[in-house]
């Protein structure tokens, strides 16, 4: 194609949800009510556990790491969404919406990781639990943490230089609720196959591998906790990743329908629905999921309740 003959273009509109336009005002307070639910949730997470010395062991540091990382998760995405839920115009930059993608891919990736850590940790402490203190140590597990934050920052680069150097020059109406890269790729006007290509790939390698790992943790895990012979013991010993086992079903269930496929066209309406379920959804969710099905943390916020005077 001829450069001289398109003009570059700097800015995309976020349609949202087209077929919703009446009911754009209650759209707003409720995504407002959840994204402030989950703010506020994930945060209290991450503080019972730096404050409280009881739960300062490894499988709840994954926990407050994991509430920290969805509230960069969900400002990725959320604060724009409620903005274009009261403007008509619905723009965002270029740049802007790259940036956008690179925050929300780069946490997202992290997430995984971090999921996978977490399965690994509950593999050690039902399968080895004798060794489990001298194999998770502190130092351990902060160094998991770190290279966890550090694949998943690194890991969109490759697919944001390429969409960067792509030309757009025709439409600009991004048929999603955020700037992703299947919705900008359509956009471009030349032939993006490289790009998918490249996009199946590394998220591919990077949801289905950490998918595999946390299964086969979770294989080993089942195998041996049927070994338990009291009913007790089994119970006490699902309770323990009966959470982290939720969050890890609905987050990938999503996402694995969502990225893991090579083409470049895809159902309006269903990618809308998957966006919002590990958007919007499963970071609203994690808060209830950790501390409504786990004693110690309601135990944590009760001291820490008690402490500050709130609780008599």
């Amino acid at each position: 194609m001829d450069r001289g003959n398109w003009s570059q273009v700097t800015e995309f509109i976020i349609l949202g949800f087209p077929h919703l336009q009446g009911v754009q005002a209650y759209l707003f307070i409720l995504l407002l009510l959840i994204y402030l639910t989950t703010v506020l949730g994930n945060l209290l997470i991450f503080l019972v556990v730096c404050l409280d010395s009881r739960l300062h062991t490894p499988m709840y540091h994954f926990v407050s790491a994991l509430s920290l990382l969805e509230l960069g998760y969900t400002a990725a995405t959320i604060p724009k969404m409620l903005s274009n839920l009261l403007s008509e115009e619905k723009a965002i930059s270029f740049s802007g919406c790259l940036l956008q993608i690179y925050f929300f891919h780069s946490l997202g990736a992290t997430e995984c990781y971090l999921l996978t850590a977490m399965a690994y940790d509950r593999y050690l402490a039902i399968c080895r639990p004798l060794h489990y203190p001298t194999l998770m140590t502190s130092a351990l597990c902060a160094k998991i943490a770190v290279g966890c934050w550090l694949g998943g920052l690194a890991g969109p680069v490759a697919e944001i230089s390429l969409v960067s150097g792509l030309p757009f020059c025709g439409p600009n109406r991004i048929q999603h609720i955020f700037c992703d890269f299947p919705p900008v790729l359509s956009l471009a006007c030349t032939d993006t196959s490289i790009n998918v290509l490249v996009d199946f790939v590394i998220n591919s390698c990077k949801i289905l591998a950490t998918f595999l790992l946390v299964l086969s943790s979770y294989v080993q895990i089942i195998r041996t906790v049927l070994r338990i012979p009291s009913t007790a013991g089994k119970r006490k010993a699902f309770s323990t990743c009966a959470s982290h086992l939720t969050v890890v079903l609905i987050f990938y269930g999503s996402i694995l329908f969502m990225y893991v496929r090579l083409k470049q066209s895809y159902s309006l309406d269903c990618d809308r629905a998957l966006a919002v379920i590990y958007s919007v959804l499963t970071p609203f969710l994690n808060p209830f999921i950790y501390s409504f099905r786990n004693r110690d943390i309601k135990e944590a916020m009760k001291r820490q309740l008690t402490r500050s005077g709130i609780l008599g």
